[in-house]
């Protein structure tokens, strides 16, 4: 079935453009300097067509940092739910990751895959700006590559 041209050119601007939120479940401080570190213009993610918001009714991609906390629970659940559909999850740090150092501790219920599936972990403690722009990156080649078997097939031809 051939999609519409209004549905093309939204489909092309979600990939070559995707909108970042960031979120901390209860972090440091350490991964979340970093994720920002990001939009910085020593590493400016920017130059990728990525931007910034903090509404997540606008994201594409939400790029978590720290471990889930019982007070963060059920807002991680609440902006997740409110980004639309195609929504990719990132995990930024050893804490998003597994929880970390954190893991044991009576107010901590884990990563950030306790709470929300996610699509890539950026391990480390505290997960460098180049690890996040370039797991970004793989995601959106990797939504494009799912989303466009015979877009490929004709640029081949």
């Amino acid at each position: 079935m051939t999609k519409s041209i209004i549905k093309k050119a939204i489909d092309w601007g979600q990939k070559k453009s995707p909108w970042i939120m960031y979120f901390n479940g209860g972090a440091c401080k350490g991964c979340e300097s970093e994720a920002l570190d990001a939009a910085a213009p020593r590493f400016d993610m920017e130059r990728f067509g990525m931007r910034q918001t903090s509404d997540p009714s606008h994201a594409d991609i939400l790029i978590c940092t720290g471990a889930v906390t019982l007070q963060t629970k059920e807002k991680l659940r609440l902006i997740y739910e409110q980004m639309p559909e195609p929504k990719l999850v990132i995990a930024a740090g050893a804490c998003a990751c597994s929880g970390g150092i954190f893991e044991d501790c009576y107010c901590v219920c884990g990563g950030i895959d306790s709470v929300i599936p996610v699509e890539a972990y950026v391990p480390g403690c505290a997960a460098n700006p180049e690890a996040i722009i370039d797991a970004v990156n793989m995601l959106i080649s990797a939504r494009q590559e799912e989303d466009d078997p015979e877009d490929t097939e004709r640029e081949e031809r």
